[in-house]
């Protein structure tokens, strides 16, 4: 099955090139309340599944044993920028299980703001773990480690008893049996597990509400939500959708972006859930569908329909700033948002 064009992106008068996708909408209950392309394919959620990888954190009473602040909770969510904020997080979290940087096993990576990786080349250092978006994830991972008195090294590994308890979480929210057959790598090295698009759509509908979750771990679940839309700075950084929406619209809304054009999302005051997928990859287009459905399906004040009026029509801009064009929803995506919901 070919999935439909979503996303134009112009140029003048024209459409230069566009974006196919698959978005799936579901509701608490695990009712498909809007299905756009083959939400029944499988897709690695890569890093848009964080939060829901830091349920075991808060469960199992680690955080509490740890004493992490809502901030590091988001970080243990966060694709962050490598900004000096969320390295010293993360480095902050470690130092509460015992540890260093030099347990993360996510590998080094640039900060994605020139400012930032301008800064360790003017101190000449060079960046590490704690710059890597997913040190906060793996900060966390290592405090659950610690908190559950298991070994630290490898904890990367599908085996490790700390990659078992996120598993199993998944499985619960998810409604999936993730099998060593749909088990991949992830870019920091730990498994990423694929899943059909609704059954994302339906472990985030789950999260925002706590729908069929036994009460601890909707209690977890409760406690990552908040964490994240009230430091949604951690999440992702400056300049990043996840920060702009999570911060405009103060706690209505929970979205979390993974690569490879993935995006996920999650609506408690309408019971909903939302996974989406850009088949080429594009984040750019991932954003505009994202922000599209969201436009779509909630009622706006003035300062939330003016963010989002600005997400879903980016501008393509020149060299020198001036508008050559737009990335744009489709009118036939429209239209199928609107008959949906």
């Amino acid at each position: 099955m070919e999935n439909p064009a979503l996303v134009d992106v112009t140029r003048g008068n024209l459409t230069e090139s566009m974006h196919r996708g698959s978005v799936a909408i579901v509701d608490k209950t695990g009712q498909i309340v809007c299905a756009i392309g083959d939400v029944d394919a499988r897709v690695y959620p890569r890093s848009a599944i964080k939060a829901l990888q830091a349920i075991p954190l808060v469960e199992s009473g680690a955080a509490e044993a740890l004493d992490l602040s809502d901030a590091e909770i988001a970080l243990a969510c966060s694709s962050h920028n490598g900004e000096e904020v969320h390295a010293n997080t993360a480095r902050v979290m470690l130092m509460k299980a015992g540890l260093n940087e030099e347990a993360l096993e996510c590998g080094p990576q640039w900060p994605k703001r020139m400012e930032d990786a301008a800064k360790l080349i003017l101190d000449d250092e060079t960046p590490c773990g704690l710059h890597n978006n997913c040190s906060g994830k793996h900060a966390g991972f290592l405090g659950l480690a610690r908190v559950m008195g298991v070994e630290t090294r490898d904890y990367i590994q599908p085996d490790h008893p700390v990659q078992r308890e996120v598993r199993l979480v998944m499985e619960q929210l998810t409604g999936d049996t993730l099998t060593e057959d749909v088990c991949g790598t992830d870019g920091c090295s730990i498994p990423t597990y694929a899943s059909p698009l609704r059954n994302f759509a339906k472990a985030f509908a789950v999260f925002g509400t706590g729908e069929g979750l036994e009460p601890l771990r909707a209690e977890a679940a409760d406690r990552v939500y908040n964490a994240c839309i009230n430091e949604p700075y951690m999440v992702a950084g400056a300049d990043r959708f996840c920060t702009d929406v999570m911060e405009g619209f103060r706690g209505r809304v929970f979205v979390k972006t993974g690569a490879e054009g993935v995006f996920c999302g999650a609506v408690p005051e309408l019971g909903l859930g939302i996974a989406l997928k850009c088949d080429d990859g594009a984040t750019r287009a991932a954003e505009v569908m994202m922000a599209t459905v969201l436009e779509t399906m909630l009622e706006l004040n003035d300062d939330e329909a003016k963010l989002l009026d600005r997400l879903v029509n980016p501008p393509v801009l020149t060299r020198r700033g001036t508008t050559a064009g737009f990335i744009r929803p489709r009118e036939e995506f429209l239209s199928a948002l609107k008959a949906a919901l």
